[in-house]
């Protein structure tokens, strides 16, 4: 499976995001006014109103964040990051076996992330379920880690049974559609800055990085 998990927010920048988002109790509504048609039917959580200043405002720095991280940069080679959201489940809450949308308003859904604000020691049920065309996993997250995976999969959380799952979800449109290409991109460029950082700059390291580079202007859109 083509995933990364990383941990993105310390512990400053996630009670930050959580002080903000519990201010304002009244911003939160159905998750089934953002859910395609399908989606909506098996949707049932709360998010914060996306034209709200807390969602606005902590969105802006979710993207930050995603945007200067090198890892996750050379792991989904962003174009635009879109369609941030906070959202919550509780109790008997959840969210059914579906697929994101490939053409939103804000725009291509390439790969789909979640970010969690809250330790995974604090609610039970709520996994993410990811599935491929032969396996299953089941994914709970510490509170500031960021999963991102291709949104080709399909996916979906399971029932809440007890406590309140917070979490950031959102999209990105990367330079690179395929997942394979961009797995390929990926290795090159870990291998090239692994061999920089073990040996110091070679010829053949700037070789790989040429490839890489000529690479990503041949597979890039």
């Amino acid at each position: 499976m083509n995933y990364l998990i990383h941990q993105l927010l310390n512990t400053e920048e996630i009670n930050l995001i959580k002080k903000e988002l519990e201010k304002y109790p009244q911003d939160w509504e159905d998750g089934k006014k953002t859910a395609g048609s399908h989606a909506s039917m098996v949707k049932n959580n709360l998010q914060l109103n996306r034209n709200s200043e807390a969602s606005k405002k902590n969105s802006q720095l979710v993207n930050k964040k995603i945007l200067s991280n090198q890892l996750i940069k050379s792991f989904s080679l962003p174009k635009r990051i879109h369609g941030i959201m906070f959202t919550k489940s509780s109790e008997n809450m959840h969210y059914g076996r579906h697929i994101d949308n490939p053409y939103m308003s804000s725009g291509r859904s390439d790969l789909s992330f979640t970010l969690s604000l809250t330790n995974k020691n604090l609610y039970k049920g709520g996994e993410l379920i990811i599935e491929t065309m032969n396996s299953e996993e089941k994914f709970k997250l510490n509170a500031g880690e960021i999963i991102i995976y291709p949104s080709s999969y399909l996916h979906a959380v399971n029932e809440i049974t007890d406590g309140e799952r917070l979490v950031c979800v959102g999209w990105i449109e990367s330079y690179v559609k395929s997942t394979e290409e961009r797995e390929y991109l990926f290795d090159l460029d870990a291998g090239a800055r692994g061999l920089l950082a073990k040996y110091g700059r070679s010829d053949e390291v700037d070789l790989i990085f040429k490839s890489y580079s000529n690479l990503l202007r041949i597979l890039g859109n």
